[in-house]
C-alpha cells in the first residue's frame, strides 16, 4: 500500500521522466560526428585553445572563463553558465543569446543535432 508521501514521490518521478529535456536523451556517438563542425575552432583538450576556447569541461562552466582565451566583452559579461538549457539556446543562435560574441558560427538548426552534440559534450568534454 502506498502512503500519501509515496504517491507524491511516484507522481513527481513520473513528471520528471515525462518532462525531461530532450538533450538528456541525445546520442553522444552521433554528437561526436556533429562536433566535426566545431573542431576547426574548438578543442576538447583542457588548456588547448584554438580560434575558440577549449570545450573541455564546458558543461557546468561559467561562460567566458577559460584561462588563456581572449573572450569578447559580451561573453565575459554574459553571466551565463553552460548548462544543458543554456547550451541548447546558444547552439541554436549564438549571436541572439550573446550579442557581440566572437563566435562566427550561425548555429545548429536541427534540434536533434543540438541534443546529440550536448550529449557528446557532456560525455567527452569532462
Amino acid at each position: 500500500m502506498f502512503g500519501k508521501v509515496s504517491r507524491i514521490i511516484l507522481a513527481l518521478a513520473t513528471v520528471a521522466l515525462v518532462a525531461s529535456p530532450a538533450w538528456a536523451s541525445g546520442d553522444a556517438a552521433r554528437g561526436k560526428k556533429i562536433f566535426n563542425k566545431c573542431k576547426a575552432c574548438h578543442s576538447l583538450k583542457a588548456g588547448k585553445n584554438k580560434i575558440g576556447p577549449s570545450l573541455a569541461g564546458v558543461v557546468g562552466r561559467k561562460a567566458g572563463s577559460v584561462e588563456g582565451y581572449k573572450y569578447s566583452k559580451a561573453m565575459k559579461n554574459s553571466g551565463l553558465v553552460w548548462d544543458e538549457e543554456t547550451l541548447e539556446k546558444f547552439l541554436t543562435k549564438p549571436k541572439k543569446v550573446v550579442p557581440g560574441t566572437k563566435m562566427g558560427f550561425a548555429g545548429l538548426r536541427k534540434e536533434k543535432d543540438r541534443e546529440d552534440l550536448i550529449a557528446y559534450l557532456k560525455e567527452a568534454a569532462k
